[in-house]
């Protein structure tokens, strides 16, 4: 074959070996051997064959018209792979065919995948003093300004015009539900309209004709605030869709950071609000004002090299520039109210947060080597001749058991919050009758822990020691004094750092709450549903949940989502009774009620579930009646499981405490789905 071959089509060179066969049987049929003539023969005759089925299926196709387009591009696409038995030089044919639809994957996807693609647990280490060597992102987000509504305040019976500052600060009081926990109890509402009233005549100034909160109606702007409300409520769907793709395009310029050339999601992109400050429980700060936060409050930390990110605020700039490996925030600011520090970290999915979770739980395991040891040392102080060692000792009994936080001093503007060292005469019931130890006092975010420990009972001889010390350390002593008076959250922490390198308090909850739960997590039939082994899940974890004194307040929604659940509940053994009293009539050969036509309401079509559209067979009802019994069990079986959880808040042991390899490793043995247990932003939080 000549190289002017190499330029021909695969067609072209298929006829003309074809016209040279021919020519040379015409010329001399007898030259050659007879098999071969015979084989030239044969495969002459098919080729012959193959050119008149080829022409058939052409006409066929062109027979079929518009009504099999798509067909024909399925089998086009289907038929596609054998055009690899074709020559490499060969062109290919001009075609108008068009192949498969390519969706174009949106940006966030794509991002996302580039995240999951780095592993940065495999990623080489650096020194401790350097968490990063290069960081690039694009700064903060603000919320933005405020727009005058011209609603006005009533004072004494007469509107009252106001500043646009000022009439933001009122608007902020009316959005505060007159039910809510800051307004519907009389104790926290006079500490909430007393802070929220003196920042408001701040604003007001000397002059002004506001001078008392009892002549003050909001009435005209709470008005407001509930119909934009209702406004946001009623947008269609559309509207809906179109101001959160506008809000996540606005969000998207601030979600990412480059660290150490990997894309990473940055977790809260946006500057706090402006807004009153709520508090939990009895906070003395409740109403006090939130100030809108500047630019200039703001230090930005990136890499030396990185672009400075541009200030979004029109006329102001960023407060300080830093370059700091050794920290992992990527913004800082103080708030007013409790002149706290506020950060911008990266998310919880991200390889910083997951490196701290990494060695927090590797510390947790690290102290089950070390536990043995720590308790034979405690448990030797507590009848010490020294006061100090034996309140050490028992404040470290009260630590690893009971899982109670350290605590620190308070000052008189911050919440009363107590922790062990902190703990007052007030907070201790010491029942002999019962050798019963009772603590009332309000933990970690004013949240209450009131909890009733049988330390006979549960602890032995080691819980009547702990009974007795706690009796003489609060004998003869005022109620406001503290039960370790000899100690203090240094010393404790001092001597937590001798037993383990970087041993502290919470490397015993998260030690007590990761081993509660391996203890209290029993291996199931994996035949049962997985909603039964969700509950059994669920028990364990509320285990967890207890000693570490995770409580959350029930709220109304809360409330009517039991009521609404637990009206599905009856509404389907209703039913259920329905459809026994059917299938009786139809074995009697009886007419039953059927559905009604045209319903238009969810409530209607839910009411007549169970019905038919036309008369059953016995075996229809009798298949419905399964049907019914096993959606009565999972209904049974979510009520029970909110109405368990209600007080408890499962979540912060799942996401803080406890070692998710051990829910994994239950999930997997068990054959229950990671899903029922991890919601995507924890299996996102824990790839490890």
């Amino acid at each position: 074959m000549s190289d002017s071959d190499d330029d021909l089509p695969l067609s072209a060179l298929t006829k003309e070996v074809s016209s040279k066969k021919r020519k040379r049987e015409q010329a001399d049929p007898e030259d050659g051997d007879d098999e071969d003539f015979e084989v030239d023969k044969k495969k002459h005759k098919k080729d012959k064959k193959n050119k008149k089925d080829k022409k058939n299926k052409k006409d066929k196709k062109h027979k079929k018209g518009k009504k099999h387009k798509k067909e024909k591009k399925n089998k086009h696409s289907r038929d596609r792979p054998k055009s690899k038995t074709k020559p490499a030089n060969a062109k290919k044919s001009p075609s108008k065919k068009k192949g498969p639809t390519i969706k174009e994957m949106h940006a966030l996807k794509k991002l996302e995948m580039a995240m999951k693609a780095h592993k940065w647990w495999e990623a080489e280490k650096l020194n401790e003093d350097m968490k990063w060597r290069t960081l690039e992102h694009n700064g903060v987000m603000f919320p933005p300004p405020y727009e005058t509504h011209g609603v006005k305040l009533v004072y004494d019976g007469k509107d009252v015009d106001l500043t646009p500052e000022q009439e933001e600060i009122a608007t902020l009081y009316a959005a505060v539900p007159l039910d809510g926990p800051q307004l519907g109890d009389p104790k926290t509402a006079k500490v909430f309209n007393k802070n929220f009233f003196a920042d408001f005549k701040k604003a007001l100034g000397r002059n002004h004709v506001i001078k008392k909160f009892e002549f003050c109606d909001f009435s005209k702007l709470r008005t407001h605030v509930m119909a934009e409300r209702e406004a946001k409520k009623n947008l269609t769907k559309d509207q809906k869709e179109a101001k959160k793709a506008e809000d996540d395009a606005k969000r998207m310029v601030y979600s990412f950071a480059f660290v150490d050339g990997n894309i990473q999601k940055v977790g809260n992109v946006m500057v706090e609000p402006p807004g009153l400050f709520r508090g939990r429980g009895e906070h003395p700060k409740t109403g006090t004002l939130k100030k809108r936060v500047m630019p200039e409050q703001i230090t930005i930390n990136i890499g030396p090299d990185a672009p400075v990110p541009k200030c979004p605020v029109p006329g102001h700039n960023w407060g300080k520039i830093v370059h700091k490996h050794d920290v992992t925030w990527l913004a800082t600011w103080k708030e007013n109210v409790m002149d706290n520090t506020k950060y911008v970290w990266l998310a919880a999915s991200s390889g910083f947060k997951g490196l701290s979770d990494m060695e927090k739980y590797e510390k947790a395991r690290r102290l089950k080597k070390f536990i043995p040891k720590i308790r034979k040392d405690y448990e030797g102080n507590l009848v010490s001749r020294s006061i100090q060692k034996k309140q050490l000792a028992t404040a470290m009994w009260v630590i690893d058991r009971l899982a109670l936080r350290v605590g620190n001093e308070k000052d008189d503007d911050e919440a009363d919050t107590v922790g062990c060292c902190s703990l007052r005469v007030e907070h201790i019931t010491v029942d002999h009758e019962n050798n019963t130890l009772t603590m009332d006092f309000l933990g970690k975010d004013s949240m209450r822990h009131h909890q009733t420990y049988e330390l006979e009972k549960n602890y032995g001889e080691i819980g009547m020691k702990i009974l007795k010390n706690f009796d003489a350390f609060c004998k003869k002593k005022k109620p406001d004094t503290d039960v370790f008076d000899q100690l203090d959250v240094g010393t404790l922490n001092d001597h937590l750092k001798t037993l383990m390198p970087g041993l502290s308090a919470k490397v015993f909850r998260t030690y007590n709450a990761s081993s509660t739960l391996e203890e209290q997590l029993e291996d199931l039939d994996h035949d049962i549903p997985d909603q039964e082994k969700l509950l059994a899940y669920n028990s364990a974890n509320r285990k967890v949940a207890i000693l570490c004194n995770h409580q959350r307040t029930v709220s109304k929604a809360a409330e009517a989502s039991l009521d609404k659940l637990s009206g599905l509940v009856e509404l389907s053994k209703r039913q259920l009774e329905e459809l026994k009293s059917m299938r009786k009539r139809r074995k009697k050969g009886k007419d039953v009620k059927l559905k009604a036509e045209n319903l238009t309401t969810p409530e209607e079509k839910r009411e007549q579930a169970h019905l038919f559209l036309r008369q059953p067979s016995v075996e229809q009802v009798e298949k419905r009646i399964d049907m019914w019994l096993k959606k009565i069990d999972t209904q049974e079986l979510n009520l029970k499981n909110k109405d368990d959880n209600k007080t408890v808040a499962l979540g912060t042991s799942k996401i803080n405490y406890c070692d998710p390899r051990i829910s994994v490793a239950w999930a997997k043995r068990n054959e229950c789905p990671i899903e029922k247990i991890f919601p995507q932003a924890l299996r996102d939080k824990f790839p490890w």
